[in-house]
């Protein structure tokens, strides 16, 4: 297995809706691995294929960080099919390194989506599951969580980021 490299804010790859996975093969599967390594590595929870610059429609999701391998979802072009309720929680992502913000978020979804042996799946998340299953998605068209916040933070958000680049 590989370290992937994760990509941030302004990298073109994240503003871009991705492509529908066609066709589970080896590569995808080698992909999908590598992927739950650099996840659990960074450490973080949740892991979209555009965020290593990979614009396909694959996620792979561990509350556990990689200690309950039971916690383990990879997920192949997942969609979103019903969404109830709200909850408001801090969220930060690898992609937006150092930021924390409140975001609102459904509380229960339903979802479905392939594995990587091309079957099915339908799953029912509540709180974070869902919240990290949404902060996923979101990545897989195109969008990032400061995209949710207000036209005023996310300017103060990508003026400290600037500011944290230049002096690096």
């Amino acid at each position: 297995m590989a370290l992937l490299e994760i990509i941030t804010i302004g990298h073109p790859t994240l503003a871009r809706r991705a492509l529908p996975v066609e066709n589970i093969n080896q590569e995808i599967v080698e992909l999908a691995r590598n992927m739950v390594e650099t996840m659990h590595r960074a450490p973080g929870i949740g892991l979209a294929a555009p965020q290593v610059n990979v614009s396909l429609r694959l996620i792979t999701v561990d509350l556990s960080v990689g200690e309950n391998q039971n916690d383990l979802i990879i997920m192949i072009n997942p969609e979103i099919i019903e969404a109830e309720g709200e909850q408001v929680g801090e969220e930060g992502c690898l992609s937006v390194p150092g930021i924390y913000e409140k975001v609102v978020r459904p509380s229960r979804i339903l979802l479905r989506g392939n594995d990587l042996d091309g079957r099915e799946i339908k799953l029912e998340a509540r709180d974070l599951l869902a919240r990290v299953f949404c902060h996923e998605i979101d990545h897989l068209d195109g969008k990032l969580f400061v995209d949710r916040l207000s036209p005023l933070k996310r300017r103060l958000i990508r003026s400290r980021l600037k500011k944290e680049l230049d002096r690096n």
